[in-house]
């Protein structure tokens, strides 16, 4: 299974960004996937969870802001972001977790930067 992530860009606080990950494999096989972000220096951050049965998981600094959701149509990851704050600057990494793919095996994208910036 291949990812990758994209939609990433500069925002200025306060605004809004909807990050993509595209599974290059049917969708439909994940039972759950991630998305983590790495800060310049800093050690890379569970950011929140989707089940293929609809639950969602969040880290407390991105609650109630950000949205993660999974297209099984379009075999795509999203997370919506908004009210972007300085410190949610990173790299974004999308993740299927090995409990999570049916082979067994963590797969991660290559990542997609935010700036947010004024």
């Amino acid at each position: 299974v291949q990812l990758q992530a994209s939609g990433g860009g500069l925002v200025q606080p306060g605004g809004s960004l909807r990050l993509s990950c595209a599974v290059s494999g049917s969708i439909a096989s994940v039972r759950a996937m991630n998305w983590f972000r790495q800060a310049p220096g800093m050690a890379r951050e569970w950011v929140a969870l989707v089940s293929n049965m609809g639950s969602t998981e969040y880290a407390g600094s991105v609650k109630g802001r950000f949205t993660i959701s999974m297209d099984n149509t379009q075999n795509t990851l999203y997370l919506q972001m908004n009210s972007l704050k300085s410190e949610d600057t990173a790299t974004y990494y999308c993740n299927i977790p090995a409990w999570g793919a049916q082979d067994g095996k963590s797969s991660w994208g290559k990542g997609t930067q935010v700036t947010v910036s004024s």
